[in-house]
């Protein structure tokens, strides 16, 4: 790879490697895209105290996320089709979180599966859990990932349907996907990453097609299409939580009244997120509502942050604002897309450099200072 100063460079490799159905995907938000661009743009307008005078040799920045052990106060989020962008996409992403002493949480969505996970690294990992309409695939996907010796269940809570993401629809990148000669002529121009693909484990999602015993991926596709269940409830929580009993969070909490609840029902740590712009576009930016948030429940669970995270000077601001720590999904991604394991790893010391710079920058050492 050539010089890459910035998640912004990998971003643009990754552009430039991956066909554009699949750029688009990872890349894109939900129908006008408000969502997405008021995630950036809220974290921009905030201001970063600078103190000066003070002893900022040494800085630490080591956390914990609900009992994990973190180097920085950052986790390597659930993102979906990951194993798109790069060979086993999902396990290079694993090991690379673990070696740089992050966590790591496997999409339900994923191109490896939650066992093929579990075999390369063999440390506790974070699952997410989409609920489906069929109650016995929930309960097999809480119990595969007991069984796969994750410390967490991340739950998401804001996917009662299926969002409309324009870009994808314009590339036939739908549930099931629809073949486009301007597709087909796109990933010609892109014989590399088709080529580098071949080495894949999978080419479909592999933990859920255990699931549902599709033949092939456009109909586990349309499987997926009419399984997400848009019942989702404080008694489905309760359900989940009745059979999990490690760590539990609840992902895509916008609201003080949901946070509240979100405790009362015994999770263990909430993300504030709206799934990175998407799913319901015109929702507020996470950075806007997460003070009012941690500032009800913060003190009960461990309030996470995620949306729009590209620098570490992202993750000061976020904890300036009251969370415990964050999750990223598009940064590490672009990491994978440009260079695989080595891309995500490259994507984890950027942000690691400059969450570093950040602190010593505005007087802080520690994270508590924060």
């Amino acid at each position: 790879m050539s010089v890459i100063a910035n998640i912004a460079d990998l971003q643009e490799r990754a552009r430039r490697r991956l066909p554009k159905a699949v750029f688009d995907y990872v890349h894109g938000g939900a129908y006008d895209e408000l969502t997405l661009a008021r995630n950036r743009a809220d974290l921009d307008a905030l201001a970063i105290d600078q103190r000066v005078m003070r002893d900022v040799s040494k800085v630490e920045t080591a956390s914990t996320m609900v009992g994990d052990k973190a180097c920085m106060p950052l986790a390597v989020g659930p993102a979906g089709m990951a194993g798109l962008t790069w060979p086993n996409g999902e396990v290079e992403t694993a090991k690379a979180a673990v070696a740089f002493g992050v966590p790591y949480c496997l999409s339900t969505f994923s191109i490896n599966s939650i066992e093929d996970v579990a075999a390369a690294i063999r440390t506790p990992f974070w699952s997410q859990l989409y609920m489906m309409k069929v109650k016995a695939v929930n309960e097999s996907l809480i119990r595969r990932a007991h069984e796969a010796d994750c410390s967490a269940l991340v739950m998401t809570l804001d996917v009662h349907v299926h969002s409309q993401r324009w870009a994808d629809t314009r590339n036939g990148l739908t549930s099931p996907p629809r073949i486009m000669p301007s597709n087909v002529v796109n990933m010609m121009l892109h014989a590399p990453w088709a080529l580098r693909m071949l080495a894949s484990k999978h080419h479909t999602f592999a933990t859920m097609q255990a699931e549902v015993g599709a033949r092939n991926v456009l109909e586990l596709a349309a499987w997926v299409n009419e399984q997400l269940d848009p019942s989702i409830d404080v008694e489905t929580i309760r359900w989940v939580r009745s059979l999990w009993k490690r760590k539990l969070i609840l992902k895509g909490i916008l609201n003080v009244d949901d946070a509240k609840m979100a405790v009362d029902l015994g999770a263990d740590a909430i993300v504030v997120s709206n799934h990175g712009g998407r799913q319901l576009d015109s929702a507020a930016s996470t950075i806007s509502v997460l003070p009012q948030i941690a500032r009800a429940v913060g003190d009960r669970i461990e309030v996470l942050f995620d949306g729009g995270i590209r620098t570490g000077f992202d993750i000061v601001k976020a904890m300036g604002r009251g969370a415990h720590g964050c999750l990223s999904g598009r940064a590490w991604v672009y990491g994978l897309a440009a260079d695989g394991g080595k891309g995500v790893t490259c994507a984890l010391s950027l942000l690691s450099r400059e969450l570093r710079d950040c602190m010593a920058l505005s007087g802080l050492t520690d994270l508590r200072d924060i």
